[in-house]
């Protein structure tokens, strides 16, 4: 696994969000940087609490010109169901394949109780309106996820 790191290129990607229809990263940069954020479920405990939290700092985020975007290897319709539940007011994005994942450099060997399996590991990336990744945020726990970020910016 070879995480893209700050100065590289976003791989262009298009996926489907939470009401299946296809979102652009092309198109969300015309108008603000974006975070794209990996996680690896939805709906569960550590992915929900980053969600809730970024769902409630949007407001900080837009301010800062910039606007959250989550990746998850979920089908649009769990993603659909994590919206509504947790009344989240942002983009999510189904990576069913895993291939944007990859190309990022966020999908891997993962251990997890004694167990190895392949999935995303919690990375996320801030990327600038050109394209250009300008920072990379990988350490970090899932409920301080939000402040990290704004830190950042």
């Amino acid at each position: 696994m070879k995480t893209l790191q700050a100065g590289d290129k976003a791989p262009m990607f298009t996926l489907p969000n939470q009401s299946d229809e296809p979102v652009a990263l092309a198109d969300l940069l015309k108008k603000n940087r974006v975070l794209v954020y990996f996680y690896p479920k939805a709906m569960t405990p550590g992915c929900t609490v980053q969600a809730q939290n970024l769902r409630d700092h949007k407001e900080q985020l837009t301010a800062k010109d910039t606007i959250a975007v989550g990746i998850s290897p979920d089908a649009p319709k769990r993603l659909a169901k994590f919206t509504e539940r947790d009344q989240l007011n942002f983009i999510l994005l189904g990576d069913e394949d895993h291939q944007v994942a990859e190309e990022f450099g966020v999908w891997g060997l993962k251990k997890f109780m004694g167990k190895e399996y392949d999935g995303i590991h919690r990375i996320s990336f801030l990327i600038e309106k050109d394209g250009t990744i300008s920072q990379v945020f990988d350490k970090f726990k899932t409920k301080e996820h939000h402040q990290v970020v704004l830190d950042a910016l």
